[in-house]
């Protein structure tokens, strides 16, 4: 048993599958002569106990014993500065040591020693000499009864999950740790109605049944790659979950970056909660309602945070209207903000409310536009023009880039066949595909049936791909990449050098383009390394046979330096921000006369 704070059990030696997990207790001796200490732990050894901690010197035990927190200890009552029942007494004042076994070793035949022993909360005695048998068999006794007591005191008798007492020391101990993994300390107040609904209205032992299955998927979520804990050694096993009450439950989580991870971390407890279960003949659909409270916004303590997180919860199943809430009004309103949008750009789309800007990609040598860059924007009726930082991560985490890509796809066909029509040449047109349109598998069928209904040549439709995202997963997008090769449409690859792509994986990649980043453009001519890098990007995409486009040209420096060093084309403010439809097509009038001006961002 590691430590018996945490757990009242401990997994048996894998090499001794019938070995009594007691025996792997943490044994404290104190004792100012060390022939007696050296002697008790031969005879343990030979019972086979091996966690031992040995002090001669008791002036340091106290600040030992609550660094350690054994399971035992074997307590020496006459010694010289600090006797054993200073010792006791000490421990018994302190939260952490009240409850550790104490067996008092003693010479001492009087009953007055033992007697005031027994009042200061020793657990057993051992007389001087120790006998070697009748040590084991208390020390025995000792353990299983401090392991029973500590179930009972401390863990939830249904569940088997920790109770509000244990809990509550283990969010204080992470609470004091917290600078271990930096981060933001989150605790979840989880209601579940049903578990109350069902003893009233059925009997205890559903209700029974349900939290038991609450917490085991509960534990699982604990317990996951996601939700990794760094504690120190002492609270290694500080309960993550905990049963604390009849319908309700509380996670602890540590080192959360923000709000949005927190949020994105209730909706997974609600989804994982709320799959319906059978009960004997009763089909069970959970609902949990979650409350959350985060440190050090909400609280420093136990029970600040476990006091806002249950009020929380509390209003959360009272309002009905979502199923999670933040104690902390700010977040509970970003929140909520993040919800409202997240519900409004499921139907942009089909309100009309989506649009493409385009920019354009002009050619280094002549000035003149060869293509453009879609990017999709979202006009909300009420906030207007949405900037991407504000939706599109939000459109991921949703997972609706995948549609909100096919209609990009779509959108941008149909208006270069439009300009083409109108006279205005025959330009590419690029469209960013997202991560998820990469993996669905569909986004060939999309390709094929957006040029279909547009009219437009294949070859004028160009796919860009991240370069992190070649890189996930090598082989398939190699495979993706062939299929969209045989459709006849261009492929570039983009933000080039930001990622971590191999060269011979490179070689292997049907690309057509290749992108330098706006990061290695953006302190030229004067920044020496990214001259280097950039004359080295482009010396590698001609040896491809690619052409070379340089993303976030701004300045008349920059451009002249891409233009030294033979780049193909640029795009960047220098020559417009991406415009509305409407300008672009201006644009592209005026270039197709000749007459081409620079539209810098006003």
């Amino acid at each position: 048993m590691k430590n018996d704070i945490w757990a009242a059990t401990a997994p048996a030696d894998i090499d001794e599958p019938n070995r009594s997990p007691l025996l792997d207790a943490k044994v404290m001796m104190v004792d100012d002569e060390p022939l007696m200490t050296d002697l008790i732990q031969a005879h343990l050894e030979e019972a086979g106990y091996n966690n031992f901690v040995v002090m001669n010197d008791p002036r340091e035990a106290l600040s030992v014993l609550r660094r350690e927190a054994p399971s035992v200890l074997l307590l020496d009552l006459m010694m010289p500065q600090v006797s054993g029942f200073d010792l006791l007494e000490a421990m018994r004042a302190d939260r952490e040591l009240r409850y550790t076994p104490v067996i008092v070793l003693t010479a001492a035949t009087g009953a007055d020693a033992k007697l005031r022993a027994l009042q200061l909360g020793a657990t057993d005695f051992l007389s001087k000499p120790v006998d070697s048998s009748e040590l084991a068999l208390r020390m025995r006794n000792t353990l299983a009864y401090h392991q029973y007591h500590n179930r009972l005191v401390n863990f939830d008798s249904i569940t088997g999950l920790p109770n509000p007492r244990l809990f509550d020391r283990g969010i204080d101990a992470m609470l004091a740790r917290r600078d271990l993994v930096g981060g933001m300390v989150a605790l979840l107040s989880i209601s579940v109605p049903q578990c109350r609904q069902l003893r009233e209205s059925i009997d205890q032992s559903t209700a029974d049944s349900l939290a038991k299955t609450l917490a085991r998927r509960l534990d699982r979520i604990a317990s996951s790659a996601d939700f990794t804990f760094a504690f120190a050694t002492s609270v290694e096993r500080a309960p993550r979950v905990a049963r604390l009450g009849a319908d309700q439950f509380g996670l602890l989580v540590e080192g959360m970056p923000d709000a949005e991870a927190i949020e994105a971390m209730a909706k997974q407890v609600v989804a994982s909660l709320s799959d319906p279960v059978m009960l004997g003949v009763y089909d069970v659909a959970p609902t949990a309602w979650v409350g959350v409270a985060v440190s050090p916004g909400d609280g420093e303590t136990a029970e600040a945070l476990r006091k806002g997180a249950d009020l929380a919860a509390t209003h959360a199943l009272q309002e009905g209207t979502r199923p999670f809430k933040f104690c902390s009004l700010e977040l509970n309103a970003k929140s909520y903000q993040r919800l409202t949008m997240g519900s409004q750009l499921r139907g942009a789309a089909q309100r009309g409310e989506l649009c493409l800007h385009y920019q354009p990609k002009v050619d280094v040598a002549s000035n003149r536009i060869v293509g453009v860059e879609a990017l999709v924007r979202w006009q909300h009726p009420d906030r207007g023009l949405v900037p991407p930082a504000d939706f599109i991560p939000l459109a991921e985490e949703l997972g609706l880039m995948h549609n909100i890509g096919q209609w990009v796809i779509e959108r941008a066909c149909r208006d270069a066949a439009g300009w083409s029509q109108a006279g205005l040449g025959e330009l590419k047109v690029a469209v960013n595909v997202a991560k998820q349109q990469f993996t669905a598998g569909d986004l060939c069928a999309v390709v094929r049936q957006a040029l279909f209904d547009s009219g437009l040549a294949a070859g004028r439709l160009v796919i860009e791909l991240t370069e992190s995202m070649l890189m996930d997963e090598v082989q398939a997008g190699l495979a993706l990449m062939h299929e969209l090769k045989a459709l006849g449409v261009t492929l570039s690859i983009d933000d080039f050098g930001t990622g971590y792509s191999s060269l011979s994986y490179l070689k292997q990649f049907p690309l057509d383009e290749l992108k330098i980043d706006r990061s290695f453009v953006m302190d030229l001519p004067g920044g020496r390394a990214d001259v280097a890098i950039v004359r080295a990007v482009i010396e590698l995409g001609r040896s491809l046979g690619m052409t070379v486009t340089a993303e976030g040209v701004e300045t008349s420096g920059q451009l002249e330096c891409i233009k030294r060093l033979a780049c193909d084309i640029y795009q960047g403010y220098l020559f417009s921000k991406p415009v509305p439809v409407d300008c672009l097509v201006e644009l592209l009038t005026q270039d197709r006369a000749g007459n081409a001006t620079s539209a810098r961002a006003a």
